[in-house]
């Protein structure tokens, strides 16, 4: 996995969960909604990274 992607992935996993808190937070269901699919999509991009990393070895 890439520095610049792993990078990316974290940062779209704290983001999102960073929405998801806000919006629970005060009640925004479509906040909580967004964060939880951007937590999820860095989520994705991470198991991508690993898996490209794994079929490497």
């Amino acid at each position: 996995m890439s520095a610049e992607q792993k990078a990316k992935a974290k940062a779209e996993q704290m983001k999102g969960a960073a929405k998801e808190a806000a919006g629970r937070t005060v009640g925004n269901e479509k906040l909580t909604v967004e964060g939880e699919a951007e937590r999820a999509k860095g989520d994705l991009r991470q198991a991508k990274e690993k898996g490209k990393d794994a079929a490497k070895r």
